[in-house]
């Protein structure tokens, strides 16, 4: 489905307008969806096919951006969601009011980057749904370096024990839960596959998730378990107005082949496809929603 109001020939004055929009703010990360001008776009109109009907999905960083329209459009399909986010408490109460409005929706803050957290997201997700049949590992932050010798070594700790930590943590925790034709749904980016000069930490972490989602996918083949992921391009969050320059912002996503930023919307279905029935012969594998560049996935 294309986005109307996005089509850059069309529309270069709105175009422009939101440029101009997005040139005004600076936020303190990680941020918040509800500041953000203009508004990212969570949701396309309810599909009612329900492919994901009965299932239970749980969704870090659920909040806003990606997870969000992950979580809108899994409820437009049917599933609970379950959503774990830091502390940005005005975007997730927001976000379980729009699932709400199609199924039932638990939040769940706190930190990823402790164990004993991870681990008690999915033990409240349990004592509610008594299941898990869709995990989706999304949760990820960055912070732009120009220099390798500026990157800190908290900086690197941060970002590995944010981005990549908690995927093996809760996956852990998730699988003694999940059945037969359960699926694990892993993000990573564009990044890791062409590299990032300003953001090299979090490249870095994002290549780990390809391997680990290649790994376990083996792994957990004869299981009945699929393990495939989405490497999302240039795609208009929170993450990305609390992180760069105002400039940068302004610019954000104008060097892909299709000249704008993605919306959450546009990526949410890569997800929806990679859980339902529709990809039951995929495991270990990729999709990039990323404005037209191409990568070796």
């Amino acid at each position: 489905m294309v986005l109307k109001n996005h089509l850059p020939k069309k529309n270069m004055q709105k175009q422009s307008k939101s440029q101009q929009q997005r040139k005004k703010q600076v936020q303190a990360r990680p941020g918040l969806e509800s500041k953000m001008k203009p508004m990212p776009l969570s949701k396309f109109p309810a599909s009612n096919k329900g492919k994901l009907e009965g299932k239970v999905a749980l969704i870090t960083g659920g909040d806003s951006g990606i997870g969000k329209a992950v979580a809108i459009l899994f409820a437009q399909e049917g599933a609970n969601i379950v959503i774990s986010y830091l502390n940005e408490h005005s975007d997730a109460r927001q976000t379980q009011r729009e699932v709400e409005h199609y199924t039932e929706c638990i939040i769940v803050p706190g930190d990823l980057s402790k164990e004993k957290h991870c681990k008690e997201i999915v033990r409240k997700t349990i004592k509610r749904f008594q299941k898990i049949d869709i995990l989706i590992n999304n949760a990820a932050l960055h912070y732009e370096t120009n220099k390798l010798q500026e990157l800190s070594s908290r900086q690197l700790l941060t970002t590995f024990a944010t981005n990549v930590y908690p995927y093996f943590w809760v996956t852990q925790a998730a699988i003694p839960f999940m059945k037969k034709g359960s699926c694990i749904i892993n993000t990573s980016s564009v990044t890791a596959y062409r590299g990032s000069d300003s953001l090299i930490d979090y490249a870095s972490t994002k290549g780990a998730i390809v391997t680990f989602t290649r790994s376990l996918s083996s792994n957990l083949v004869k299981k009945g378990i699929r393990v495939n992921g989405v490497a999302p391009g240039p795609i208009w969050t929170p993450l990305i107005a609390s992180s760069f320059s105002a400039k940068k912002v302004s610019e954000f996503g104008s060097e892909v082949p299709m000249g704008r930023a993605g919306e959450p919307a546009e990526v949410a279905p890569s997800y929806l496809f990679l859980a339902c029935a529709d990809s039951a012969y995929m495991t270990g594998q990729f999709l990039h929603p990323n404005g037209g560049e191409i990568v070796n996935g």
